[in-house]
């Protein structure tokens, strides 16, 4: 199944794979089409049988009457599409506002074409003008998923006229005023008798008592496997907030600094630096808008952990722990300290990973390992990850967390569900740019769930990468993937 909100992430991921949405809702439109006639030809079989009695008379070798009900959006589309699909019938179009007002370019096309080839149209501008003709079969294509709530006006009309109807009713991917996602429907919503829903069942459709077809309209499944622009247009923070808390530093001190810039730049409103007195000077120096907190000693050490919880936790951050932090023995006892006592989410990299699978934490986590760290947490040793994709799913079941392994191709797991990213370029081999991939992650995972922010961070840093490798081809730095972020997260050329 899957939801509304990843329906519309797959079909932005099927145009950018070269699957339009043009060609979808052409192959939706003759979806309908062949569903209104299978219907009209088992109730024609109802009749021929005795089991119905036509109420009007009509002579049976007239053609039977279809009345599309169609919304100005991508879901009116489809019924524009449909009428095309069927010649053979007596269909009238009705749309529900003006023409003029159609919402969608595809859509004004289909209709365009309707009126070109002198179709049976008509306009319900206002509530007024609700009626529907004498049909033999409605077509309920007005709202789509995505739209939920009682209906307004003049589709609340047009409902009840459909309701009204002494025709069986067809809803067009789900009934207009139901929402697909929970099953929760509109006081004055259509209740169909039939629904065709598109390239896979949407959850709520099991609360109807209607009868139910999925149709195949050609959406590759890479559309759903790979991460691509739709899933980055709905991980989009959409307002700024949140604090990122970066636990890191010691022996190295630009990995912390990029970590946490990288979390500004993904749309956080603060980032901090917990880090070692002797070097936290230094990492404040990389840049004015890094707030650094510093601790005593020269690594981080299980006397500093409790104020950190205590800190992350109170201010309800999301912790970034690992880069730069080593290996001293002292520093990895840490770790498990801080993991053990911990309970919020945190992106864990680099040094700190080789300690998850060995503690038992209340924390959500997204560990990003390379491959040798992969193998080092006890997952399958491999040059490939898209190669063992099945692998690290299972790897990352029993782990029981999300892991995200950066390779020429990521994969991205919770163990249930794994994602591949093709996004980047060999010149993201330099270091630093893994310190940005946490801090991407971490921003993200304020605002989303954990796989679909370790995906999406994924594919917004690859972005980053290949837009400045346009310029700096193998020369690139990861400082200069850091003003890069902003677009490829936000930007419009992903549309």
């Amino acid at each position: 199944m899957i939801t509304g909100r990843r329906m519309a992430a797959v079909d932005q991921n099927a145009a950018a794979l070269g699957v339009t949405q043009k060609q979808l809702m052409e192959s939706s439109g003759h979806a309908v089409a062949r569903a209104v006639e299978r219907l009209l030809e088992d109730e024609r079989a109802s009749h021929r049988e005795g089991d119905r009695i036509d109420s009007d008379a009509r002579d049976s070798s007239d053609p039977p009457r279809v009345c599309l009900v169609a919304g100005r959006g991508n879901n009116g589309g489809d019924a524009f599409v449909a009428a095309r699909f069927l010649e053979g019938y007596d269909v009238t179009t009705v749309l529900v506002g003006r023409a003029d007002a159609i919402g969608t370019r595809i859509a004004r096309e289909n209709w365009a074409a309707l009126e070109a080839a002198d179709h049976d149209l008509r306009e319900i501008r206002d509530s007024r003008d609700a009626s529907l003709p004498a049909c033999d079969l409605v077509v309920d294509a007005m709202l789509g998923t995505g739209i939920t709530g009682d209906l307004r006006e003049p589709a609340a009309s047009m409902a009840a006229e459909i309701n009204a109807a002494d025709a069986p009713v067809l809803s067009v991917d789900v009934p207009s005023g139901f929402d697909a996602d929970d099953g929760d429907h509109a006081t004055n919503g259509v209740e169909a008798d039939h629904v065709v829903t598109f390239h896979d069942a949407k959850p709520g459709l099991e609360a109807l008592s209607a009868s139910l077809e999925v149709a195949d309209i050609g959406i590759p499944a890479a559309a759903a496997r790979f991460v691509g622009p739709g899933d980055c247009r709905l991980a989009r923070p959409e307002a700024r907030t949140g604090r990122g808390f970066v636990i890191g530093g010691g022996p190295y001190t630009g990995a912390p600094a990029l970590a946490a810039l990288a979390a500004l730049r993904t749309g956080m409103e603060l980032s901090f630096v917990a880090a070692p007195s002797t070097v936290a000077g230094e990492i404040a120096s990389y840049s004015q808008d890094l707030i650094v907190q510093p601790y005593d000693g020269d690594v981080l050490t299980p006397e500093a952990v409790p104020n950190l919880v205590e800190t992350a936790e109170r201010y309800d951050d999301v912790v970034i722990l690992g880069p730069g932090l080593g290996t001293a023995d002292t520093t990895i006892e840490a770790v498990r300290a801080f993991l053990e006592s911990y309970t919020g989410p945190a992106v864990v990299d680099a040094d700190a990973l080789g300690i998850v699978p060995n503690v038992d934490t209340d924390a959500t986590l997204v560990c990003t390992p390379n491959t040798r760290e992969l193998e080092g947490m006890g997952g399958p040793a491999t040059d490939d990850p898209a190669a063992v994709a099945d692998e690290i799913e299972a790897f990352a079941r029993d782990l029981g967390h999300v892991v995200l392994v950066k390779g020429a191709t990521d994969v991205i797991t919770d163990g249930e569900t794994t994602r591949l990213n093709r996004t980047g370029t060999p010149g993201m081999a330099v270091g630093g740019t893994g310190d940005l991939l946490a801090g991407i992650t971490a921003g993200l995972l304020e605002h989303n769930v954990p796989l679909e922010a370790a995906a999406v961070g994924a594919y917004v840093n690859g972005r980053a990468g290949e837009s400045v490798a346009a310029d700096t081809h193998a020369g690139l730095l990861a400082t200069d993937l850091l003003e890069a972020i902003p677009p490829a997260l936000w930007g419009d050329d992903d549309e």
